[in-house]
């Protein structure tokens, strides 16, 4: 008699319900648990590149995600006030720009997913797991609310920072990249674009404005701190530290300050996972819970998407979990390597900590946009095209819902 395998996947933002697509119409019975008690609307900007843009194509789905494009056209850096230091054009390709071609919301990623692979699979939210036990046949799983259950495979499709991923594999090492962001959403005014504006300040700062498809626009509060923990504060400690450390930064900086008690607001540490092994037995991670590049690197989704196509194509595969695990790890190793290894200099190098090293920074971005450098191209990819294609994205006998 053959049994249905079945698999139960913790983390509900772009890997978890990518994998859950792709398993589901394979045939597995699939179940998702989030532990926040509803699909997450909030994000930024996310670029969707390379080999990710081939998984959308296989998903039947890139046609839906461009028509949920921000229409951000480029980046500009720009001085205090408001006036472009050095611009860069998007992206024109699938892999190319500091824009990329296809830039969208995250949360308007996540409902697209979620759309897409809830028919199939079962979504539970508001709840979390608080105990596992492999005992080489399956996986006993306890969870804060819900009775126990019992799966052939689980996977932790959670991020950077996973309590989860701890219970499995201990306490994996996080490389601190030493620079915390504030995200926020706040009202679109006329002084917005369809422009991407940074503005690197001095003392480690940073403050960007991008655009979004939904009438509001996103910006974002950076700082270099070797101090840690700051992201574990209350909401509001941070914004009295964010008004402290910003408040002498003109520009649009003012206008975000008076927005932070109201608007829409997420603040993190940002770091990557550098983890030795990805899988133990019949449990695995995925996505930023297993090698989360940081924003720094533009590969996030990207790999997120990668690595759970990879996944699943391998656990139709194999028999047994632990091989498809080995074999997704060896596939996705080598690309998740390059995606960590940074552009030289950052993040310090648009943290800079006097106005001297600013000014320095901005005749490099200067000569980087000039028309001979972009006819070169060499050094505008080096620092803004990520090797998203620097994948050769496997073929299995994986199918799309007819209706995707």
């Amino acid at each position: 008699m053959v049994t249905t395998p079945s698999i139960l996947i913790s983390g509900a933002s772009v890997a978890g319900p990518t994998l859950a697509h792709w398993l589901a119409g394979a045939g597995w019975d699939v179940t998702v648990i989030e532990r926040v008690d509803r699909l997450r609307d909030e994000g930024q900007n996310v670029d969707v590149r390379g080999a990710g843009r081939e998984v959308l194509r296989r998903m039947g789905i890139e046609d839906a995600v461009r028509a949920a494009h921000t229409h951000e056209t480029g980046l500009d850096f720009v001085d205090e006030h408001g006036r472009p230091v050095a611009s860069f054009a998007a992206g024109t390709d699938d892999t190319s720009g500091t824009t990329a071609e296809l830039e969208i919301l995250r949360g308007q990623l996540g409902h697209i997913l979620y759309d897409l692979s809830s028919a199939d699979s079962a979504y539970v939210f508001g709840d979390q797991i608080t105990g596992l036990h492999d005992d080489g046949h399956g996986v006993d799983v306890e969870f804060l609310h819900a009775p126990a259950r019992r799966f052939d495979a689980v996977v932790v499709a959670e991020g950077l920072r996973s309590r989860t991923r701890t219970r499995v594999l201990g306490d994996a090492p996080v490389r601190e990249l030493g620079v915390y962001n504030a995200y926020l959403t706040i009202p679109r005014t006329d002084a917005d674009n369809d422009r991407w504006r940074w503005l690197i300040a001095d003392r480690g700062r940073g403050v960007a404005l991008r655009p979004d498809n939904v009438g509001t626009t996103r910006a974002s509060l950076n700082m270099r701190s070797s101090v840690r923990g700051v992201d574990r504060l209350d909401r509001e400690d941070v914004v009295t530290i964010l008004r402290a450390t910003f408040a002498d930064i003109g520009w649009e900086v003012p206008r975000i300050l008076s927005a932070l008690d109201d608007c829409p607001l997420y603040f993190e540490s940002l770091g990557q996972a550098r983890l030795p092994h990805w899988s133990r037995g019949r449990i695995a991670v995925l996505g930023d819970a297993a090698y989360c590049a940081s924003p720094f690197s533009g590969m996030g989704t990207t790999l997120a998407l990668t690595g759970a196509y990879i996944l699943a194509g391998e656990l139709t595969s194999h028999a047994e979990p632990q091989a498809a695990f080995a074999r997704y790890e060896a596939i996705m190793r080598p690309f998740v390597e390059k995606a960590q290894q940074l552009s030289p200099g950052l993040p310090n190098l648009f943290y800079p900590g006097t106005r001297l090293q600013r000014s320095l920074i901005w005749a490099g971005l200067r000569a980087t946009a000039s028309p001979l450098a972009n006819r070169l191209g060499g050094l505008q990819a080096m620092l803004f095209s990520p090797p998203a294609d620097a994948l050769d994205l496997p073929e299995y006998a994986l199918t799309p819902r007819k209706d995707a």
